[in-house]
């Protein structure tokens, strides 16, 4: 794991040391993503500069060093992230006559490169990264980055002169930076809690996709289009069209093999290795088959909140114990925990409002103090339909989609018409008289999301209402316009049958990789820990769309098959539970301890000075979440990260 960044100036007008300096200087914004090491390689007369700054994971010699140049000279190469398949690789490699000096898995992709070209070579790599490889002989550099989005790339373009970097802080020490705000994709940020792929925050930068390869070269008058090099619509629909054959219990079996395969794949390393521990059925899924591989006890980590409500702790601590590994929890009071906002736009570059960072990063700082690198059971909900959004959201719309909606419509303005307090009241009686299971999800704010629910012609139309805290963010900004993402983009939707498919195939190219994959990156990048996603090995993604539905969401319960396998290794009663989520209690830290921020960063004043958004609907929600009459932390989150964000900028 590690920080890559570079340039290309097409006026060829600066001098070696110019190069040098310019590189230095965005090298230094990445020490934190590699702290061991630093490597530097130019050619003045092309006009490029590579960076790399290293955290040392495979071949900790010098012979693993980056930027690193292929053994005929063609290829100089500076990589971030994981080849699990190196092994494999190099032995085939090395049948066909390649040698080798060291133990890295760069060294391989170089040699990989040299043998069969970029585009091909990438396609036989099972792992994450994020790469720029520089083609001598071609005088083209290419970029790409890993299937499923685990390692993060920036690029753009500043006068003639083409950058790119793990990090828009990288970006932004180029000496001739100059950022302007894509008010076009805060609408989008607006909607979504994150800024989706292609655009960044600024005008003249994007993210790379996920999937993809771009090539530059310095004939080029504008940057090309990357172009794909794996297919995850084609994943999918093959899938679907060849699932799974055989009963229940062999496609736990086939599932379980794979799984072991990728966990096992994904624990070599030269450095201490361990696992978050939720004590959920993702996380207890990777740990329990990491035990199987290993002679002594994974070593485990878990974070534990005082606020009740919030506290998973014990449930880990209970899954580690009948697992046996070697457990640490660290219970973090609400102080320590806001400590952590102030450090959010730096860590996150760009605006970003998912408040699970902040326990994201509290146990990556707690688990780098004992490993370098740390297993994930990240994308088990969306590869097997975890979310209860899934099932709620095909449930409401299997109840309500078939009433006209002139009628829904209505419904829905005598449901918003009744305050939320009052809701509650009613609801309150009511309990009584309903099932023990739903009792707790009757709410007034619960009743008040219904109503927006029942507004919506389509179930693509539910999804993004789902995934959306600011409905309109037209009425927060004037003269912008909504770019299109694949959130939005309906053409995406349209083969797949099942309402869950639909919903987890979005989730698996948006929320995935631009909201959990993003928020997992800059926190344990920000403490110089890797990260490694067991799910999202290319064999189990495969796999995984082979399952049919009916093994993933059963009789209403999600991850139906992911549940059996785990089973085997722990019983029910340690994670049979309402699924909480890594959260933290926002609502009350604005009503209390965190109001004076808030006050500074919604004052009516400055919002109009700043001339960003229409001071009246964030005053208004921010007026009626002090007062408890509606809870509208998800609003006002987005909001407070963007302007503490714009705030840094403004430095």
């Amino acid at each position: 794991m590690c920080g890559i960044t570079g340039f290309i100036d097409f006026s060829y007008q600066k001098t070696a040391n110019a190069l040098r300096e310019a590189i230095g200087n965005m090298l230094n914004t990445l020490i934190h993503r590699g702290p061991d090491d630093e490597g530097i390689w130019m050619d003045a007369a092309q006009g490029i500069a590579l960076g790399h700054r290293r955290l040392a994971i495979q071949d900790l010699s010098d012979r693993g060093r980056q930027p690193m140049v292929s053994p005929d000279g063609r290829y100089v190469l500076i990589f971030n992230g994981e080849i699990y398949n190196f092994l494999a690789l190099r032995q085939e490699l090395e049948g066909a006559g390649h040698s080798f000096h060291g133990s890295s898995d760069t060294e391989v992709m170089l040699h990989a490169f040299s043998r069969w070209g970029v585009l091909p070579a990438v396609q036989r790599f099972n792992g994450m990264f994020a790469f720029a490889v520089w083609d001598v002989k071609e005088r083209a550099l290419h970029l790409g980055r890993d299937r499923l989005g685990e390692k993060p790339l920036y690029y753009g373009m500043i006068e003639r002169v083409f950058l790119f970097g793990s990090e828009l802080k990288a970006l932004k020490a180029y000496p001739e930076w100059c950022g302007e705000i894509d008010r076009d994709v805060l609408t989008l940020f607006l909607r979504h809690n994150y800024v989706p792929t292609p655009y960044s925050i600024y005008t003249h930068v994007k993210k790379l996709p996920p999937a993809m390869i771009l090539t530059i070269r310095d004939d080029d008058s504008e940057i090309p289009e990357p172009i794909p090099y794996w297919n995850f619509p084609a994943i999918v629909g093959t899938g679907i069209a060849n699932p799974c054959a055989g009963s229940d219990a062999d496609a736990v079996e086939q599932l379980e093999a794979v799984l072991l395969q990728s966990t096992k794949g994904q624990m070599v390393a030269d450095v201490p290795l361990g696992a978050f521990l939720s004590g959920g059925i993702d996380s207890s899924v990777i740990v329990a088959l990491m035990q199987l591989h290993n002679s002594r006890p994974v070593k485990t980590f878990t974070i534990g909140f005082e606020e009740e409500g919030y506290n998973e702790a014990i449930h880990a601590k209970a899954v580690a114990e009948h697992l046996g590994t070697d457990h640490t929890e660290l219970y973090v009071t609400a102080d320590e925990a806001r400590a952590v906002i102030p450090k959010l736009p730096i860590l996150y570059d760009e605006p970003f409002a998912d408040s699970s960072q902040i326990p994201t990063f509290l146990v990556a700082q707690m688990a780098k103090k004992h490993v370098t690198v740390c297993l994930s059971g990240d994308a088990g909900d969306e590869l097997f339909g975890g979310y209860q959004r899934y099932v709620w959201g095909r449930n409401i719309w299997n109840t309500v989609g078939w009433i006209p909606q002139t009628l829904r419509r209505g419904i829905a303005g005598v449901m918003r018409g009744v305050y939320q307090q009052i809701w509650d009241q009613m609801s309150y009686r009511l309990k009584r008289l309903l099932p023990r299971e739903v009792r707790k999800s009757v709410s007034g704010d619960k009743i008040h999301k219904l109503a927006g629910i029942l507004d919506f012609e389509t179930s693509e139309a539910l999804y993004q209402h789902l995934m959306c805290p600011w409905k309109e963010p037209e009425v927060l900004m004037t003269n912008t316009s909504w770019p299109s993402s694949n959130v939005s983009e309906p053409l995406i939707l349209s083969t797949l049958s099942e309402f869950i498919q639909r919903m987890m195939y979005v989730d698996t190219l948006t929320y995935l990789p631009d909201d959990i994959l993003v928020k997992v990156d800059r926190a344990s990048m920000g403490v110089s820990l890797e990260t490694r996603v067991p799910f999202l090995d290319r064999r189990v993604v495969e796999f995984a769309w082979r399952i049919p539905l009916s093994m993933k969401v059963r009789h209403g319960q999600t991850k139906w098959i992911l549940r059996q396998v785990l089973y085997k290794y722990v019983p029910k009663d340690l994670v049979e539970r309402p699924k909480k989520g890594f959260a933290v209690p926002v609502g009350a830290w604005l009503r209390g301890p965190l109001r004076e921020w808030v006050e500074a960063l919604l004052d009516e004043r400055r919002l109009r000075e700043e001339g960003i958004f229409n001071p009246k609907p964030i005053r208004q929600k921010w007026t009626e979440h002090l007062s408890g009459i509606r809870n509208w932390q998800h609003y006002l989150w987005n909001i407070l990260m963007f302007q503490a964000w714009h705030a840094c900028e403004k430095k």
